[in-house]
């Protein structure tokens, strides 16, 4: 059989205007963005963070006292629950597949396998006259024709048939979804109709009266009838003026579409589409098989719509980027990316600042130092707030045991008590509040931890987590110095913090990250650079001021190397809070 060729010019370009929405449902489904709106709810796009995979999700609001204060429109949670079940057990190549169902705050929510194509709908609107080649609805109507009788045998009805809810992905395959979103409807407290759309539905299911398999049948072959001849026969604003036009028939006769539409096809659509159901067939089988043997063949169409499909995503793609994981925000493909690099880094400063405080405590022992170490650095990557505290505990136990002297005891249990309220206040709550205590003690500049606290923490824990790090990293530098003993770490302590700069450049730190915090907290990625600018400035002003105080007066350049230091910081922070994207959603690393 000879290739069939497409043409690839009766497609339309269709304006996309639909915007990623930055919303989180049910604590792990990112929405992208929406794909409709129905009868009965909303369906949205939506980013899987825990599986890493697209997910459409129907959102229906349900009749709940608690949320109405109506017992009349109530249905209960569980009627829902039993619809979305039946939908869940369908399992069937040309049915959408249905991964869960959660009810949430009055509204209920299923997951459903997400579809990288076009509806039906969709497609009319992109080619020229809105009709399709009599191979394409073909194959159409074969694929919705098994799908329909393998639910049927389930004793299952769809009862919304329409373009919208049939799906042609790339590959061509179609798919039928909303299964059971009818009678969900119906449970959910709407009535009339049943949940079906005007324009689709039969007399009966307008009525409120009886519904069976031949409802599904009408429901299809008024598909099929817009498919051939661009337009819907039984389209009104009201169900009354539908049903008006259903009792009268539709005009005009399907043969004017084209010859070859005459007889069989024509006969088998008039019947199926007959406002009594006693004079259709029963039998979605039978119905397909009279149809599709004076439309051509299914192969050809699935090939003809494979090629439309994929060149109607061609076209988007060029226009608006599509919702590709490729195309996702770094935060949205790689959720679990921030966790890794706090876990990272914190077991890394944890490993520096142990290993350093424990060699005078283990007697310079290198095999139970670097043991001791990698112990604090793994405990650290477990649960990153034992990092400050291990380091810090690590800290007291050589100012306590290094040469001891009436000091020494003193001196460490004031650390302790300093280290032990700031871990209590800040250092517990947040991952990064140990990275932003312990990086200024492993590097030389103390104020290398105001830009970790700016991105971390709120503004009160950013103040305190800000002074405090330049506090633990002068103190630290100055003890390694003085080799951890006591008494000349007392004297080096009071000649550095009679020094007035000293506080100014302690207390800009803690400026810098509150300042920083609060722009941090406002939510966007806008605020938060911009709160990670601020903070640097703060930082940088307090380091000239503090240069001018020590030199009498005298105007003098800051120390260049601690300015960059801070620079560098705020621009990794700048991309790290860029990456991470806005706060609308809770950003702790296990919960995500």
């Amino acid at each position: 059989m000879a290739t069939p060729t497409v043409d690839k010019t009766r497609l339309r370009a269709i304006p996309l205007d639909a915007e990623p929405m930055e919303q989180v449902l049910l604590g792990r489904y990112r929405m992208l963005g929406s794909a409709g709106t129905g009868g009965f709810g909303t369906v949205c796009v939506c980013w899987d963070v825990r599986l890493q995979r697209r997910v459409a999700i129907k959102r229906i609001p349900i009749a709940d006292p608690r949320y109405l204060g109506d017992a009349r429109m109530t249905s209960t949670a569980n009627e829902v629950l039993a619809e979305a079940r039946t939908a869940c057990l369908l399992a069937h190549p040309n049915i959408v597949t249905v991964f869960d169902f959660e009810i949430d705050e009055g509204y209920a929510y299923l997951v459903m396998e997400y579809v990288d194509g076009l509806t039906v709908a969709e497609l009319l609107q992109r080619v020229e006259g809105g009709t399709l080649t009599h191979q394409e609805v073909a194959h159409i109507l074969s694929s919705v024709a098994d799908a329909l009788a393998f639910a049927h045998e389930n004793g299952v009805l769809h009862l919304d048939i329409k373009p919208t809810n049939i799906m042609i992905d790339r590959a061509g395959t179609v798919k039928l979804a909303d299964f059971g979103m009818a009678t969900l409807a119906s449970a959910a407290g709407y009535g009339g109709a049943r949940g079906g759309t005007i324009g689709y539905m039969p007399p009966e299911q307008i009525e409120g009266d009886l519904v069976d398999e031949r409802t599904d049948i009408f429901s299809l072959a008024v598909v099929l009838w817009q498919a051939l001849t661009g337009k819907s026969p039984f389209a009104a604003s009201t169900a009354e003026v539908s049903l008006g036009k259903i009792e009268r028939g539709p005009k005009p006769p399907l043969s004017k579409a084209g010859p070859a539409l005459s007889g069989i096809v024509e006969d088998a659509l008039f019947q199926a589409l007959s406002p009594n159901p006693q004079d259709r067939m029963s039998d979605i089988g039978d119905f397909a098989h009279d149809v599709l043997a004076g439309l051509g063949d299914p192969e050809d169409g699935a090939f003809s719509l494979r090629e439309l499909v994929g060149q109607s995503s061609e076209d988007e793609e060029t226009s608006e980027p599509a919702w590709g994981a490729r195309h996702l925000p770094f935060y949205i493909r790689f959720p679990w990316a921030e966790t890794a690099v706090v876990r990272l880094l914190t077991a890394a400063l944890t490993f520096m600042v142990v290993r350093i405080a424990l060699e005078p405590v283990l007697a310079y022992d290198a095999t139970t130092t670097l043991t001791g170490a990698l112990i604090g650095a793994a405990a650290a990557a477990l649960w990153p707030p034992l990092g400050s505290a291990l380091a810090g505990a690590a800290t007291v136990a050589a100012v306590a045991t290094t040469l001891a002297t009436n000091m020494s005891f003193p001196l460490s249990g004031l650390t302790a008590l300093a280290l032990a309220f700031w871990w209590i206040v800040a250092g517990r709550r947040d991952h990064l509040a140990s990275a932003a205590l312990l990086l200024p003690a492993a590097t030389p500049f103390p104020i290398a931890g105001v830009a970790l606290a700016i991105y971390a923490l709120e503004p009160f824990e950013a103040l305190a987590t800000g002074m405090a790090g330049y506090l633990f990293g002068t103190f630290f530098s100055l003890a390694v110095e003085a080799g951890f003993a006591a008494t000349p770490l007392v004297y080096a302590l009071a000649e550095t913090f009679v020094r007035p700069e000293v506080w100014v450049v302690m207390l800009g730190c803690g400026f810098a990250a509150l300042a920083g915090s609060a722009f941090m907290r406002q939510g966007s990625v806008g605020a938060g650079v911009l709160g990670q600018i601020v903070g640097c400035a703060v930082v940088i002003a307090g380091l000239i001021y503090a240069a001018h105080v020590e030199n009498g007066g005298i105007g003098t350049a800051p120390d260049a190397p601690t300015v960059g230091c801070a620079v560098s910081l705020t621009l990794c922070m700048c991309v790290a809070t860029a990456l991470r994207g806005p706060l609308q959603w809770d950003q702790e690393g296990d919960e995500q």
